[in-house]
């Protein structure tokens, strides 16, 4: 089959269905990239060609030009791969990565199981100074939505926990 545009042999094949006709256009490599912006590698691996059509069409690939700016990976290679970067990765996709852990996690998003009980660098047992931080954390929120009677009954918590 040639080309549409110019008589060369054919390689790229569309279809396109506007108000219910169907149109077929035939086209080298080089008028798809050109007068459709197809991007058209010549022999590309199967895999990779199933990969990217999967990707494009299933919504799950995010905007190129989003990444995380310190180890460059995209939404799109995470997906692909199941695997961050680094722990900016888990700022950067927050919004995409929420629903993927409370899915994975029962609805949960923040670690709400076992904490060891052997001593921090501190020397302080670990439990409790996550008991610590959490308690510090409720005091700031009880502050500034300036319940004072809360804020008070933490402060003594949090000085209990402190003096053993």
């Amino acid at each position: 089959m040639k080309c549409d545009n110019c008589n060369k042999n054919a390689t790229v094949h569309l279809t396109e269905i506007k108000g219910g006709k169907k149109i077929e256009k035939h086209l080298c490599e080089q008028c798809a990239a050109q007068n459709e912006g197809l991007p058209v590698k010549s022999h590309m691996p199967i895999n990779e060609l199933l990969t990217n059509f999967v990707m494009a069409h299933s919504g799950l690939q995010k905007e190129t030009g989003t990444g995380c700016d310190q180890c460059g990976i995209t939404w799109a290679e995470f997906r692909q791969s199941g695997l961050l970067g680094c722990a900016n990765d888990y700022q950067v996709f927050e919004k995409d990565l929420t629903p993927l852990l409370q899915r994975a996690h029962e609805g949960m998003t923040h670690h709400v199981g076992k904490v060891p009980t052997r001593r921090g660098g501190s020397g302080v047992p670990m439990k409790r100074q996550v008991d610590l931080t959490r308690l510090r954390k409720e005091l700031a929120k009880a502050v500034e939505a300036e319940d004072y009677e809360r804020a008070a009954k933490l402060r003594d918590q949090i000085r209990q926990a402190e003096n053993g």
